[in-house]
């Protein structure tokens, strides 16, 4: 049989439907973001960098940069294998512990990455509760969508953002259930916040777990960057808190947090902790100097939230459709996945602005958008391009302005 034919054919009907994802070639430069330069022949060398996940620009923070290079110096690159064969780091134990401060949690526990984090622990806790019942927000993550299937156990999918479906879905559980409630704070392609006090409340009236992902969240809400939990001032009343440290804070891992019985027994039982090799001493040890910067320090966030505020003040200016949500993330609907390819290509090859077309599965079919993330770096002078770039394009592509 010709493996590559059956490979080929499904790609072509990828390509067909428009939602073929074709990867820019770029190079961060350090100092120099959100520009980079771009090594695909059709675009300019240079080019604006409008949808990185790295809100703040602490990837390119010096200080951070300086923990890892001495960390590199001290330890060298690789962590040696799973913290289970090659010991743990004393550079995972300080992360770990900041982590858990952050939260105002017990304990916390180090991943790769926030997928393996959510699919870790996830697929843990349904596997290994007795008579688990995951009931799943409508719209989280594929990461934690994965998990709740690896686990095996009975689920639930709520409507989204909704406690009083919520409710009546715990309501009809049986008595013995072991119930675990997950959800998001910001989920990141719509852009919207959890009612997350209600969904608590909910939770425990049904003596429900509360398992919460803040990926989206972390060091960008909250007085010294706990994510949303903080800011409304219920971290302590979730039993699980998971976060990234590749987004806001510039590096790379995953983690959760919570009491030491939860964190050991997801570490004792959970394989994509036992089995996936450690992160490097170098990278626990910048995230950790990112964490304890973003805690102290207000500057990066103001800024952030100004650049935001402006780029959707432009927007509405210029008719130009984007989601209302109280959130960094600033979905532009397309709507098309065609036309979404095609006005993701023209600001590159035209304008040097480089955002990456949202379209199916990330989103439904027929919500394709362009998700800008305005970030500090961005200039004033940047946002105005942007702006002008997309008003001449609408008219060019015969897209729907907003109504004013």
């Amino acid at each position: 049989m010709k493996f590559d034919t059956l490979f080929t054919a499904q790609l072509d009907q990828l390509k067909d439907e428009g939602n073929y994802r074709v990867f820019a070639e770029l190079e961060r430069r350090c100092g120099e973001f959100p520009r980079a330069k771009c090594h695909d022949e059709d675009s300019p060398d240079e080019v604006t960098v409008w949808c990185s996940n790295d809100y703040l620009g602490m990837g390119q923070s010096e200080i951070v940069r300086q923990a890892m290079k001495d960390a590199v110096d001290s330890c060298g690159t690789g962590a040696g294998g799973t913290r289970n064969i090659s010991g743990t780091n004393h550079q995972h134990l300080l992360l770990e512990r900041e982590l858990a401060d952050l939260h105002g949690k017990e304990a916390a526990l180090l991943f790769t990455s926030g997928y393996v984090s959510n699919w870790a622990s996830l697929s843990t806790l349904g596997a290994r509760m007795p008579n688990a019942v995951i009931l799943s927000d409508s719209l989280n993550h594929a990461s934690m969508i994965e998990g709740i299937r690896h686990a095996k156990c009975d689920k639930v999918i709520w409507k989204h953002n909704d406690p009083e479906d919520l409710d009546r879905k715990l309501a009809a559980l049986p008595a013995n259930a072991t119930k675990i409630v997950a959800f998001e704070s910001v989920y990141s392609m719509d852009g919207d916040i959890c009612p997350m006090r209600e969904i608590i409340e909910v939770a425990e009236k049904h003596n429900a777990m509360t398992y919460l992902d803040e990926v989206h969240a972390v060091g960008l809400y909250g007085p010294r960057g706990g994510g949303i939990a903080e800011q409304e001032g219920l971290m302590d009343r979730i039993t699980l808190i998971e976060g990234t440290l590749g987004k806001a804070y510039g590096c790379m891992g995953g983690y959760i947090t919570g009491s030491a019985a939860l964190c050991d027994f997801i570490r004792s039982f959970a394989s994509g902790f036992i089995f996936t090799t450690a992160l490097p001493p170098a990278v626990a040890s910048a995230a950790r100097t990112s964490i304890a910067h973003l805690k102290v320090s207000q500057v990066e966030r103001t800024h952030q939230r100004r650049q935001v505020a402006r780029l959707r003040e432009k927007l509405d200016a210029a008719g130009i459709p984007h989601l209302d949500n109280p959130s960094h993330i600033i979905p532009v609907m397309i709507k098309d996945p065609v036309k979404c390819r095609m006005l993701s290509d023209y600001l590159m090859r035209e304008w040097g602005i480089y955002v990456q077309p949202i379209n199916y599965p990330t989103v439904p079919k027929g919500t394709e958008r362009l998700r800008f993330t305005p970030g500090p770096l961005h200039s004033d002078e940047d946002i105005d391009t942007l702006v002008s770039a997309l008003t001449v394009l609408w008219k060019q592509c015969a897209i729907a302005h907003a109504v004013a």
